[in-house]
């Protein structure tokens, strides 16, 4: 009996969890990078101290989008690249 077969089977199990682990961590980094920028950069967000601003200057602010585009991804489309991913691993 060889045991060089599942030897090979449980090396691309591991390599194949630790991509789908990659793709996965890949939204909340993204939320956590935008929450890290908008600590470093609190006059960014100025939904804190919103005097004399428009709608647009409220709404259009780089860690706000980065916290949003990171969820969306997560959502979005993770689950569909981790699937990709296991299906196309033998």
């Amino acid at each position: 009996m060889s045991t060089q077969i599942a030897t090979e089977a449980g090396r691309t199990r591991a390599r194949r969890s630790a991509r789908a682990l990659a793709v996965r961590s890949l939204g909340p980094v993204t939320v956590l990078a935008g929450v890290a920028w908008a600590l470093a950069q609190p006059y960014r967000i100025t939904l804190l101290h919103p005097h004399d601003q428009g709608f647009w200057w409220l709404f259009v602010q780089p860690p706000l989008w980065v916290i949003a585009v990171g969820v969306l991804f997560h959502l979005l489309v993770v689950p569909g690249l981790v699937a990709d991913l296991e299906e196309s691993e033998p």
